[in-house]
């Protein structure tokens, strides 16, 4: 396994997607087998393709920073930075598990709002 490669595969799948052409991710990160952990999300590529085109005729100002990415195997985890309308601020983090031939097959996310106040300093990056 590539961990580089497979870091820099997981942010221009994700940032692909993410900016509207969920298809193009799919057909040049994927060999068309996609597990799906997150509930709000159908499973396979057309379940992942329907939700990011969705969202990109919903919230066509949306953006993402990508944080960090991690490496460890066959798996790449992201931490990202995201706005949506009404500066409405999420942290996420994604984990993408890799194939043998280096092709995204299964997906992992957790997602929080980052809230307005903390008890501490410190950024959630």
């Amino acid at each position: 396994m590539n961990l580089d490669q497979n870091k820099q595969n997981a942010i221009a799948f994700y940032k692909m997607a993410y900016e509207g052409n969920p298809r193009k991710a799919v057909e040049l990160y994927t060999d068309g087998v996609y597990i799906q952990h997150n509930p709000d999300v159908a499973d396979g590529t057309e379940g992942f393709i329907a939700f990011f085109e969705r969202m990109q005729v919903e919230y066509p100002e949306k953006s993402i920073e990508f944080v960090r990415a991690v490496a460890e195997g066959d798996l790449v985890a992201l931490h990202t930075h995201q706005v949506w309308p009404g500066n409405d601020e999420y942290v996420t983090m994604d984990f993408l598990r890799f194939d043998a031939n280096g092709k995204i097959c299964e997906h992992w996310d957790s997602i929080q709002q980052i809230p307005k106040a903390s008890a501490n300093h410190n950024t959630m990056y």
